[in-house]
């Protein structure tokens, strides 16, 4: 039987149709021969990555079909809430690799202290949806490698090699059918630079807030995310831009954060508009 043709690279609009024939076909491949499909058919490639296991995978993968320059660039979302471990294990993918990696951050001077007590969709959105769409488009990102894969469960769970979110952005699950077994196989294998946290009892690390050693019984492969805050399973990157977007809307219309808001305008360039019929505002 012979493969199906795409055209290089892939071009929109990606229906049910032809999505669902691109992931048939990389469903019979590896995560590696995934990676060497993506770097000849996905238009605007990067990898989005916070360092974790799964991500840092996918980077030495890379490193074998490519030379640096000819790799997808690296995006890392600083909420600058992260563990020095965290920035000391990106020094050292940075050395070891030879690529550079692209940071986008954003500031407490912005938005106040410790927002997600405030409203955590809010959090999510600031710091890691809008920072990333602002790098999408001032890297012209079309497509994006990430580390999710089914096993992780939740959202996950039904997980597809390729995806389409509510933006048109492409999303690439390269260990999509990995369990997470074979994703520390590899690392120890391959050496793969790790995350020191892993060692001391972290299962998966995000910010220093909202993560917290897995203890004894905890299930799952992201166990101590977001203790204590039930169903929650995703930052906000891969939930839907929109729908994040309009919670976030709607927190900026309270007064407290206008108010807040109001005081950094001219040192951060963004303005507040007025809708004359609502009598509301938003940032």
């Amino acid at each position: 039987m012979s493969e199906p043709t795409f055209e290089k690279p892939l071009q929109p609009p990606f229906s049910a149709e032809k999505l669902a024939t691109v992931n048939a076909h990389l469903r019979s491949l590896d995560p590696q021969q995934i990676l060497a499909w993506a770097l000849e058919y996905l238009p605007g490639l990067h990898q989005t990555t916070a360092f974790g296991l799964t991500g840092l995978v996918a980077i030495d993968m890379l490193s074998k079909l490519a030379q640096p320059e000819s790799r997808p660039p690296l995006i890392f979302i600083d909420t600058l809430y992260h563990f020095p471990e965290t920035y000391e294990l990106i020094v050292e993918v940075e050395e070891r690799y030879g690529v550079k990696v692209h940071t986008v951050e954003d500031f407490e001077e912005k938005w106040g202290e410790k927002l997600w007590e405030q409203n955590e969709d809010t959090y999510d959105y600031v710091v890691k949806v809008e920072s990333g769409r602002r790098a999408y488009e001032q890297l012209k990102v079309q497509s994006v490698i990430t580390g999710r894969r089914a096993s992780q469960g939740a959202q996950r769970a039904s997980l597809q090699p390729l995806e389409v979110d509510s933006t048109g952005l492409l999303k690439l699950n390269p260990l999509f059918a990995w369990s997470f077994a074979q994703v520390e196989q590899y690392i120890k294998e391959n050496n793969v630079p790790r995350n020191k946290l892993i060692d001391q009892g972290y299962r998966s690390v995000g910010d220093w807030h909202s993560t917290s050693k897995s203890g004894e019984g905890d299930a799952g492969e992201r166990a101590g995310r977001w203790a204590g805050k039930q169903g929650k399973t995703e930052c906000g990157l891969h939930r839907d831009y929109f729908e994040m977007k309009r919670k976030a809307g709607d927190h900026g219309k309270s007064s407290s954060f206008l108010t807040a808001a109001r005081g950094h305008e001219a040192r951060w360039g963004f303005d507040l508009h007025v809708d004359p019929n609502s009598q509301t505002e938003s940032a």
